[in-house]
């Protein structure tokens, strides 16, 4: 993997592990983390510290991937897709002051090959979508989602099951 640095139209700091033919459009905030070789970073992504992707994924603009969020290869997140890390996150701790790295447990997510997550989806943190699955547009997927399956709603739900396909 190769390193870049940041520059004008987007913040890409130095700790970020980039594969070859990446490719990252304006306005992306990236640090701390690994964009695998033929993905493409769409416009106004950020993608957090110990945050992973994989080979030839789509991110498409205005997502969110956190820290602990780990996507395999292959994979389409589609507009406004947001991940969260933190299933009781507070500001302050108990006695008023603000919280700190060690203040909070963060929780992984993973997406495994070929999946797929429509635009403006929330996924909790903690869980796996399978290999091939597809998450409606606008779920909110509180649990796992098995491979093939397709989930929408909210809270998403198995609606069908695809054919097992080549990922």
């Amino acid at each position: 993997m190769e390193t870049v640095s940041a520059n004008k139209d987007y913040q890409i700091l130095n700790n970020v592990r980039l594969g070859k033919n990446v490719k990252i459009y304006s306005f992306v905030n990236a640090y701390g983390c690994s964009i695998d070789e033929g993905s493409k970073i769409g416009t106004f992504v950020e993608i957090q510290k110990g945050a992973s992707i994989g080979k030839n994924c789509k991110i498409s603009s205005h997502s969110f991937i956190c820290e602990g969020v780990h996507i395999a290869d292959n994979v389409f997140i589609g507009h406004n897709v947001t991940f969260i890390n933190d299933k009781f996150p507070r500001a302050t701790n108990a006695d008023g002051i603000p919280q700190t790295e060690e203040d909070w447990n963060c929780e992984s997510t993973y997406i495994e090959d070929g999946a797929s997550i429509g635009s403006s989806a929330t996924l909790l943190c903690g869980i796996t979508i399978g290999r091939g699955a597809i998450v409606g547009a606008g779920s909110v997927v509180t649990k796992s989602v098995p491979e093939n399956a397709v989930v929408a709603g909210n809270p998403a739900k198995v609606i069908k099951y695809l054919e097992k396909k080549p990922v």
